[in-house]
């Protein structure tokens, strides 16, 4: 009787063990690198969010800072940190509220919970992308600001406005995500957009609050981006006065809020 052997396969390499620390965070940071970079690529190459979310905040300082304003650098300056946080504002809201409402409206979450990937890793690469375009964003404002709109601050006062430009994108990232929870896909940008023109109007981003009705700039502290733009405002010296710790807590808060109250409808 002839017996046929197939070919002799190699021994298995030394594995770590399933709960080995070295195994399991090495492919936890490569799921929730892989996750962010497809994030991030699969917007930059989505024309109708990158550029709006990138050109549009620059567009609007270069007309309203700098060109309808040629002379005063007051003006400029105080656009200059305005524009910056109306800009970050739209990474944060758009990135978060229409992608989420879209995807959870077309099964795309439910899929992701089936897929054997670290958990929060979805929501940590969307930060990510928001992170990634609010700082070009930011990046590019200052660049007109430097350059067009010639505002002179100190290499200190730069690195600071840059940081609360970026940063301040993160409760905006929340409340995205609350609206993508709410609503479809349809319907989420007209929510975002009813929220975010309004908000950035009332918050003084693009006027000074003294140049609204009373009644109205006594509203504009219920708003987070009131609170980020008075930040990026006392990095140029042209804020109302207010407490440092008193516009943290309130960013602080509204995040926290936020974030909490999307997670318990992500959860339901």
């Amino acid at each position: 009787m002839n017996t046929t052997t197939g070919p002799v396969l190699p021994a298995p390499g030394p594995a770590y063990p399933a709960d080995d620390v070295r195994w399991t965070w090495r492919h936890r940071l490569r799921c929730h690198w892989l996750e962010a970079r497809c994030e991030c690529l699969r917007l930059l190459r989505t024309p109708s969010f990158a550029i709006p979310s990138l050109l549009f905040p620059a567009l609007f300082y270069v007309l309203f800072g700098v060109v309808l304003n040629r002379g005063s650098g007051d003006a400029a300056r105080y656009l200059l940190a305005t524009y910056g946080v109306f800009g970050v504002m739209g990474a944060g809201l758009f990135g978060f509220g229409v992608t989420v409402a879209i995807e959870r409206e077309r099964g795309f979450l439910t899929w992701k919970r089936a897929l054997p990937m670290p958990p929060g890793a979805y929501l940590q690469a969307k930060l990510v992308m928001a992170l990634m375009f609010a700082s070009a964003i930011a990046a590019l404002v200052a660049t007109i600001g430097a350059t067009l709109g010639g505002v002179t601050l100190g290499p200190g006062q730069w690195a600071l406005l840059y940081a609360v430009h970026v940063l301040g994108v993160l409760p905006f990232c929340a409340l995205g995500l609350w609206i993508g929870t709410l609503v479809g896909g349809q319907g989420a940008a007209v929510v975002v957009n009813l929220l975010y023109l309004p908000m950035a109007f009332l918050s003084g981003l693009w006027l000074p609050l003294a140049m609204l009705p009373g009644w109205l700039a006594k509203l504009a502290p219920v708003w987070p981006s009131y609170h980020h733009a008075q930040l990026a405002l006392k990095v140029v010296g042209m804020d109302a006065g207010g407490r440092t710790v008193i516009h943290l807590g309130a960013l602080v808060a509204a995040t926290a809020v936020f974030f909490l109250l999307a997670r318990r409808r992500l959860r339901g």
